[in-house]
């Protein structure tokens, strides 16, 4: 695997390791006269720090080069990074001001998101001998995200990457706070995890946090999808042509998504049970966080449309059904 490509003089792919299935996140180095950019430097395992010390050491690039940290979103193997580089660059860090509210939530004081979390997944038929191993797997991230830098609030509008203006344009459902950077004059654009190639980004809901998280995924999708681009550069897999095209097969990708959890409550079922009806009952516990939240953000949408309801709403533990189609 090439850990570099250098897409162009001014954009450097550089693909950061990660300790799972995905096995790398994307990041950017954008040349400027000023210095260089650096977005989403990825989560911070010791396997990162020797990924980027041998990529700029091979470039000839120091420390005090790097301009400025742009993070598309705050999800820990895009953020993780951030603070190492700013304790040895002293550059900015720009995130948005949602994403910095979560990531106080999630690795704050206290971390109040775990708690949230697990209360919501509890009331939705997650075993309760499985809650420990899960607080445990949410505490872990703590690590993969210190030390956590100083956050400067990147709002919608321009921004310079490099020597260009990029618009910065919020982009909900993947993560609340999502920013993608768009060159409408080059047709180019950095869509983070918002818009992936090949696989489907995690849509979650979090308590606290975002009402619809579908919701707002489908519609942002279906806005960003009419922008002309020309090249994507995403947070997985491979720069790609055809941005467009992908985000209007994601939209119909969860349209599917739908229909087969409808499809499933004839009977009354936990958003566990149709967890593991849609997802397979083999996941680890990282894969249970993520697919157990983005199942809850698929049935809050159903009952929000009123193909499905609660089936008792005063019960402690929730439980849907399909609304019978008259």
């Amino acid at each position: 695997m090439n850990i570099v490509t250098e897409h162009t003089e001014e954009i450097t792919q550089v693909k950061v390791p990660l300790p799972f299935p995905l096995r790398w996140v994307n990041a950017y180095l954008i040349r400027g006269e000023k210095g260089y950019t650096v977005i989403d430097p990825g989560l911070h395992t010791l396997d990162a720090e020797a990924t980027w010390q041998q990529v700029l050491q091979e470039r000839g690039i120091d420390f005090e080069h790097i301009e400025q940290i742009v993070l598309t979103h705050h999800h820990p193997d895009h953020y993780g990074m951030a603070g190492w580089f700013q304790e040895r660059t002293g550059a900015p860090v720009l995130l948005s001001e949602t994403g910095l509210a979560q990531v106080q939530l999630l690795w704050g004081a206290e971390q109040p998101m775990s708690a949230l979390l697990l209360t919501l997944f509890a009331r939705h038929g997650f075993p309760q001998d499985g809650l420990d191993e899960m607080t445990k797997h949410m505490v872990s991230f703590v690590d993969l995200v210190s030390p956590q830098p100083q956050v400067t609030l990147l709002r919608e509008g321009p921004v310079r990457l490099g020597n260009r203006v990029y618009e910065a344009i919020e982009t909900p459902g993947h993560a609340a706070g999502h920013l993608v950077f768009y060159d409408a004059e080059a047709e180019v654009i950095f869509c983070g995890d918002h818009v992936l190639p090949q696989i489907s980004p995690n849509v979650s809901f979090l308590p606290q946090v975002e009402e619809n998280p579908l919701g707002a995924y489908l519609s942002s999708l279906q806005e960003i999808g009419r922008l002309p681009v020309k090249m994507a550069y995403p947070g997985h897999r491979e720069p790609w042509q055809g941005f467009g095209a992908r985000a209007a097969e994601l939209v119909r990708h969860h349209h599917e998504r739908l229909a087969l959890m409808e499809s499933q409550l004839s009977v009354s079922l936990s958003a566990y049970d149709v967890c593991r009806a849609t997802f397979g009952d083999r996941l680890s516990i990282h894969q249970m966080r993520f697919a157990l939240s983005e199942t809850i953000a698929h049935l809050i949408l159903l009952e929000h449309e009123g193909r499905i309801r609660q089936d008792d709403p005063s019960a402690e533990f929730i439980r849907y059904i399909a609304v019978a189609k008259s």
